[in-house]
């Protein structure tokens, strides 16, 4: 199949890529013509594991191609594949900017049949707006496909090429051989369903997570006050196959483009139908507060965090990913900041992606974890990078000030901890933060 993917983020570049493997020609299309020059060379715009191995596989075999020419990649494909971005608004909804400016581009493009495939993350509806858009615009005949994608940063190529299902909305029926024959090869448990179903299928999906995420931090903070360890109580509810083991890491909380993104979108989508998500709701306040737990455990071993050096070791929202899109680093960062810390960072990939954003004479930039913690009063990890778990913390505590660690991602074990002589703090796990003569309060007594 001749396929144009529009959009070269995280979402269209690596569909292309996957694509291209299963024997189709793939155009990338994007304005960036940075990016484009970039993709030529055979070099990746994103950080993602694997991925440039995969483009200059595709590249040199004559399987995929990059450019800047909307039209002339229209026309000579047949199916047209949507991954521009869809940013949040000020109020939580979705900007369709980028999506319509590219569907006009498509309409006057097109010069016969045409599948026109969503990846985007489009509310509820946008699909048939879609449709509408091109129709005023073409004679020409087409079809409309929903497609969201599951893409996990830092595995997205794995969940390309092995997912858990692939959900498809369509309309006509006919498609459907054309659709399994494009993910071929994939899985074969392919999902069809109708065009606004498949929609809020990407949004139910991301909001159950977040609310799974969000549970296992309240829990967590249960476990904190009655002596239990979070994570043992995590992997006991794990094994239960009706609640699964996933997304039930208790720690800072989530970040990344998608759940902010798209749990603030469902609220908002049931605001428009007069429905009041509470539950969703509730699920985006937890973690909003909880990225600012950080900073009272600091004050509390601290004392006061004026002219205090804290070490900050993590910046991506998570590990094996350059994304620091709603990191919760950056406002632990800029509260830090506020108080007046010096504040040393290191990340393996993020970093400069972090201060491209985000900036200030307090900061200290390192280029290596040991060199974060040297001369600090306090060490805090906020992402679970390979690298931070695998650390001699012996020889970190040998180079600190004040020996505070705070381990935002409960990476470290007992073993990893004690005769260190290191403060340390983790999350819903008391017994490990030095709360050894801890009693849980005793129920109190009911008159009968």
């Amino acid at each position: 199949m001749k396929l144009a993917v529009i959009g070269t983020g995280y979402v269209g570049l690596v569909s292309g890529v996957c694509f291209a493997l299963g024997e189709n020609q793939v155009i990338c299309v994007d304005k960036d013509v940075e990016k484009i020059n970039k993709l030529n060379r055979m070099e990746s715009p994103i950080y993602e594991p694997g991925i440039e191995a995969l483009i200059e596989i595709n590249f040199r075999e004559g399987r995929l191609s990059f450019s800047t020419d909307l039209q002339e990649s229209v026309r000579c494909s047949d199916i047209i594949i949507l991954a521009v971005g869809t940013p949040s608004l000020h109020n939580g909804e979705v900007d369709l900017q980028y999506i319509e400016e590219a569907v006009i581009e498509i309409a006057n493009a097109m010069d016969g049949y045409k599948i026109i495939m969503t990846k985007s993350t489009v509310v509820v509806g946008t699909n048939e707006k879609i449709r509408k858009m091109i129709s005023d615009r073409t004679k020409h005949p087409f079809d409309i496909v929903s497609a969201p994608e599951f893409l996990r940063e830092g595995s997205a190529i794995r969940d390309t090429l092995h997912p858990d299902r692939v959900v498809i909305g369509l309309n006509n029926p006919e498609l459907v051989p054309t659709m399994r024959q494009l993910h071929q090869g994939y899985t074969d448990n392919i999902f069809v369903t109708d065009i606004r179903s498949a929609e809020m299928i990407k949004y139910a999906s991301n909001a159950f997570l977040a609310t799974k995420i969000s549970f296992i931090n309240e829990i967590s903070n249960i476990c904190e006050k009655v002596g239990a360890d979070v994570t043992e109580v995590a992997e006991g509810m794990g094994m239960d196959r009706r609640i699964g083991s996933s997304f039930l890491q208790a720690g800072i909380g989530y970040g990344g483009s998608c759940f902010p993104k798209d749990t603030n979108a469902l609220i908002q989508i049931a605001g428009n139908v007069d429905y009041d998500f509470k539950l969703l709701q509730s699920v985006v306040e937890v973690n909003r507060e909880r990225r600012f737990m950080i900073i009272p455990m600091l004050r509390e071993s601290l004392g006061t965090l004026n002219g205090a050096v804290i070490g900050i070791w993590g910046l991506a929202f998570k590990p094996n990913t350059d994304d620091v899109r709603e990191t919760p680093a950056r406002e632990i960062i800029e509260m830090l900041v506020a108080e007046g810390a010096i504040v040393k960072l290191y990340d393996p990939i993020a970093a400069d992606n972090f201060r491209q954003q985000y900036d200030h004479p307090q900061l200290r930039w390192c280029t290596l974890p040991e060199e974060a913690a040297e001369g600090c009063d306090a060490v805090c990890l906020l992402t679970a990078w390979g690298v931070f778990k695998d650390i001699n913390l012996q020889k970190v505590a040998n180079v600190m000030r004040r020996k505070v660690l705070i381990d935002g991602r409960n990476v470290y074990t007992k073993e990893q901890v004690e005769g260190t002589g290191l403060s340390y703090y983790s999350i819903g796990r008391p017994q490990l933060s030095g709360l050894n003569d801890y009693f849980p309060a005793q129920p109190a007594e009911v008159n009968s």
